[in-house]
């Protein structure tokens, strides 16, 4: 039986998300000016934007106050999923989903009050239609957040019941 994945090792987990994130986006602040964009593949640029709303831009035009309500809800929700981290009864894949959220959310933080938003520099486009920019922060949240909803849909399926153990 596999060893289970611990609070230290998710909040290690959490740790090496926000120092990737935050290392990339200072390669980006200092290697591209505003703007700029380099190509790599097809589908694939790399570009310094700035982002001073929520994921996608939302409230990103909303003049500055929103700044420090995303400032707010990212300390309370990494306060928050620490606490959930720590529970004994939080399984291994839970622990890792909350760790890369954690770890997302601590990178958008710390870079969120450094500056008057968080800078995105991944680009996926198709022809002339491209995604919102994002950063390795938001892929944290996101394959975090999707780890917990597949899990909660599908997860216990595959365990046995405690009825089926006896028989």
């Amino acid at each position: 039986m596999a060893k289970p994945f611990s609070p230290l090792a998710a909040v290690s987990v959490a740790g090496l998300i926000a120092l990737a994130d935050l290392v990339t986006k200072a390669a980006i602040v200092q290697l591209l000016a505003y703007g700029q964009q380099i190509d790599l593949f097809p589908l694939l640029n790399i570009v310094h934007a700035i982002n001073q709303g929520a994921a996608f831009g939302l409230l990103a035009t909303a003049g500055g106050w929103q700044r420090y309500l995303f400032i707010v809800v990212a300390v309370l929700a990494s306060i928050l999923i620490v606490r959930m981290i720590r529970k004994p009864e939080t399984g291994s894949a839970e622990r890792i989903a909350l760790a890369m959220i954690l770890g997302g959310a601590v990178g958008n933080l710390v870079d969120r009050t450094a500056r008057m938003g968080v800078v995105d520099w991944i680009d996926v486009h198709v022809g002339a239609h491209h995604w919102p920019a994002f950063n390795i922060a938001d892929i944290g949240i996101t394959v975090g957040a999707a780890v917990i909803v597949l899990h909660t849909l599908f997860g216990d399926r595959a365990a046995p019941s405690v009825s089926d153990k006896t028989r």
